[in-house]
């Protein structure tokens, strides 16, 4: 039986994990594009080959790191890999900021370019290390619908600190027009991410009996990496959900990376006015877990609660488009943030429910490859977010140096309407494809107990 102390310290990933991400994906491309002075164009490449990286190590990782680890019999499989990819993915965050300032990135893009793409493949690389790892923990630490439910909502609620942190800290280190400040907001991300792994390491330190589990496993040979990707693939319930994800990303990666553009563009406000709009959202979000957790109780569907949470998701994100001063994006933040808050404390106990069910079919508990491939699908959510962004930029010939009432349109609809599409189609996809419902979920629970996988 899982404690109260090991939910809240393992909920202290999620807190890592969504303020590195968070950071990353609300300055890096505004960094590049009107800091740096690196075409969109360019930015935009380097983003969509860092996700097609992205999504390719992830997987890639999950498996390798499925077979073995370093202090594998005293430590487990996860413990190793979790914690030194934690320190120096937070390491390498810095050197994403740390391109020379001499090169001139509009007359000679191309080493800004090869910086900022290897930069961001390398930090990515790290990450995933760590956080392919922590994520297969959950469902193999945590194995009752109690458990698991406690500890979402408990990780939920550090998460969106987490994520508050990610949107709220850096605004209040950087100043528009000012390249080198961003260096100095990068040095505090990643002394906060260090400072917060020592909360974190017990919540992911495996029980012996996990170890004996693994130790199990290595008896029998493993099925081949392809073999175990065809399994999963055929999984409709996994697909569906993985599907979900994606969407669900892009429309998060879309509204976060166009917060700064709003504040700087649209409201032609300092960097710092970007932090009570992400406030609001974290109120609306904390709100969000009694408000969700409530409703469970009387559905007890997880994977029907994150439809639900799509919906909203789309509703107030639709809005956001027809904005005018910061009030209103308070606001609305803040609503939307309830469908975010409800998506994130359902979003870990309904892809448990989905590994339990693959678990049955399989025999094996294979986590690594599984959050492997979800991350897949999710790290494309990088390309989609840069993608709407070039194309949006090109159409409505947006200049950071020069924005006109057409470039301002542009920004308001990826910072709006093309989310809210994004959230509504993947909700109604979701819907139409996944079957695991509550009866099923409770005979995979009885099976597994037998089973002792």
């Amino acid at each position: 039986m899982a404690t109260k102390g090991s939910m809240v310290s393992y909920g202290m990933g999620r807190f890592i994990a969504e303020f590195l991400t968070g950071a990353f994906g609300s300055i890096v491309f505004m960094f590049y594009e009107t800091e740096v002075g690196l075409p969109a164009v360019y930015a935009a490449i380097a983003t969509i080959l860092y996700s097609v990286w992205n999504a390719v190590n992830d997987p890639v990782i999950g498996y390798i790191t499925n077979k073995r680890a370093p202090f594998s019999k005293l430590l487990g499989r996860r413990f190793p890999w979790i914690i030194l990819g934690l320190v120096f993915s937070s390491v390498s965050f810095v050197l994403i900021f740390s391109v020379p300032e001499r090169w001139n990135a509009k007359t000679q893009p191309v080493p800004v370019f090869l910086w900022m793409l290897i930069t961001i493949c390398l930090f990515d690389g790290l990450y995933s290390l760590w956080e392919v790892n922590y994520q297969s923990i959950y469902a193999d630490k945590f194995r009752s619908q109690k458990e698991r439910t406690e500890t979402a909502a408990i990780g939920t609620g550090i998460g969106v600190l987490g994520i508050a942190s990610g949107f709220i800290i850096p605004p209040l280190f950087f100043s528009y027009g000012d390249r080198a400040s961003y260096f100095t907001c990068a040095l505090i991300i990643a002394a906060v991410s260090l400072v917060s792994s020592v909360l974190f390491g017990y919540g992911v330190f495996e029980t012996k009996d996990m170890i004996k589990r693994f130790a199990q496993q290595q008896q029998h040979e493993a099925p081949s990496f392809f073999s175990q990707m065809r399994k999963a693939l055929k999984n409709k319930d996994l697909l569906a959900f993985v599907i979900l994800l994606f969407m669900y990303q892009s429309g998060c990666m879309l509204m976060t990376a166009s917060i700064n553009y709003v504040v700087k563009y649209v409201l032609q406000a300092k960097s710092n006015q970007a932090t009570p709009i992400f406030a609001g959202m974290l109120v609306g979000t904390l709100l969000s877990i009694l408000l969700w957790t409530q409703v469970a109780k009387h559905l007890k569907n997880n994977q029907k609660m994150l439809f639900i949470c799509s919906l909203f998701l789309a509703l107030f994100a639709f809005p956001l488009t027809f904005l005018s001063n910061l009030t209103a994006y308070i606001v609305v933040m803040a609503l939307w943030g309830l469908g975010f808050g409800g998506f994130w404390t359902f979003m870990s106990p309904a892809m448990a429910d989905v590994i339990d069910n693959l678990v049955v079919q399989q025999h094996r508990r294979d986590d690594g490859v599984v959050f492997g491939m979800r991350a897949f699908f999710m790290r494309f959510s990088y390309a989609s977010q840069a993608v709407v962004f070039f194309l949006v930029h090109e159409l409505t010939a947006f200049n950071p140096d020069a924005v006109t009432e057409r470039a301002r349109i542009g920004i308001r609809l990826h910072m709006g309407v093309i989310p809210a599409l994004f959230f509504l189609g993947g909700g109604l996809l979701f819907l139409k494809m996944n079957h695991l419902g509550p009866a099923q979920v409770e005979e995979n629970r009885v099976l597994l107990k037998q089973l002792d996988i």
